[in-house]
């Protein structure tokens, strides 16, 4: 779809509003929703992880739970929040396209950097469970998993302009 002061195909992505500005892309409410159960599904997940690994192996399972699954719902909300930031920000620049997937794609560098870091940083460390931390981790990664699968699939997000 397309207005008359751009060229063809510049605002697929979005609908023209009557005031003239672009309007945000329709995904942009389940991306609020996901980052919002994100952060909900971590903190509890970091409270049961803290529990488990307090039963296993007293402070330092508490905090290697704790601390591997804040790690994961952290870097999950990086990729989502990249997203909702690139769409904000920049949705009315000409460039926006390639905008987008440079800040998506320094959001994954990051991620990468940050985790190869806290690997390295905390594979050592006296004052927590590697293996809690490392089960905690994976969970957060499921449980982030699940819930980007679950709010695309019951997004209802219209694909066909009108």
């Amino acid at each position: 779809m397309t207005d008359e002061t751009a060229p063809a195909g510049q605002n697929d992505a979005v609908q023209p509003n009557e005031d003239g500005p672009v309007s945000m892309p329709t995904s942009q409410p389940v991306l609020l929703r996901g980052l919002k159960l994100e952060i909900f599904a971590t903190v509890g997940l970091m409270v049961l992880f803290g529990v488990i690994g307090y039963l296993v192996s007293q402070a330092p399972g508490a905090i290697g739970g704790a601390l591997g699954v804040l790690i994961a719902g952290a870097l999950s909300c990086v990729t989502i929040g990249s997203i909702l930031f690139a769409n904000q920000r920049f949705i009315q620049n000409p460039n926006f396209v390639a905008i987008f997937f440079g800040i998506v794609a320094g959001g994954w560098l990051l991620k990468l950097v940050v985790f190869i870091v806290a690997v390295l940083l905390l594979r050592d460390q006296s004052w927590l469970d590697p293996k809690i931390l490392f089960f905690g981790l994976v969970a957060g990664i499921i449980v982030s998993l699940v819930i980007d699968t679950l709010v695309v699939v019951k997004a209802r997000v219209p694909y066909v302009g009108a």
